[in-house]
């Protein structure tokens, strides 16, 4: 099996100094937008959405000024979980391909990786707003491989912390999984991972002790 790693990003590499309705709650409060667009922005953390709302509200704001605002702001509540970053670099040195793989919105999660400094520790990122697939689609698995210079088929690992889109989804996509939870009992409801481990760098530690 080719050494190829699809690495989650939120819950696996990184984690929320506070949630995200707490950000946004205060984002509101500090920039005049009322409590009814915090919804809005929760649903739909777009550009587009800060338009419209500084529109609608009369901010002294502009849309693209509160849009990069509130995209700074979720970056600096985000920090690297520990021995993430470690874990990426001994994987990298011993020939593995790290792809980060993540659901969500590409600027938001380009602006959490560039924060923390994962983006220049990984090999390459596939963000499912601009992949055109999520997670547990094995469409975007298939991205992410050929966004890293190889084919899924020649096999994979996938590391991440959410059962239905990153275990579920390596299955589907025919690729080995190893799900990082550091508390919880897997569903017996569901296929197993092939490995469960508390933290990305135990992970590391499977995918080093495998046969080369």
């Amino acid at each position: 099996m080719q050494r190829l790693v699809l690495v989650d990003l939120d819950h696996t590499l990184v984690e929320r100094r506070c949630p995200t309705t707490e950000w946004t709650a205060e984002f509101c409060a500090e920039r005049g937008l009322p409590p009814a667009a915090e919804p809005a922005i929760l649903a739909a953390p777009t550009a587009e959405t800060f338009e419209r709302l500084a529109a609608a509200h009369g901010t002294d704001r502009s849309g693209p000024d509160l849009w990069t605002r509130y995209v700074d702001g979720l970056a600096e509540r985000v920090y690297v979980l520990p021995g993430a970053l470690e874990a990426v670099g001994r994987l990298r040195a011993a020939g593995w391909t790290v792809t980060v793989l993540t659901n969500g919105y590409t600027a938001i999660q380009g602006a959490k990786l560039a924060r923390t400094g994962l983006l220049e520790a990984v090999d390459t990122v596939c963000i499912s707003e601009e992949a055109g697939a999520r997670k547990p689609d094995p469409e975007i698995f298939r991205v992410a491989a050929r966004r890293s210079g190889h084919d899924l088929a020649a096999g994979a690992w996938m590391v991440g912390n959410n059962p239905a889109t990153d275990i579920l989804g390596a299955q589907a996509a025919g690729v080995g999984s190893i799900w990082i939870s550091p508390e919880l009992p897997w569903q017996a409801d569901h296929p197993a991972p092939d490995h469960a481990v508390r933290d990305v760098p135990a992970a590391a530690e499977v995918l080093l002790g495998l046969p080369g």
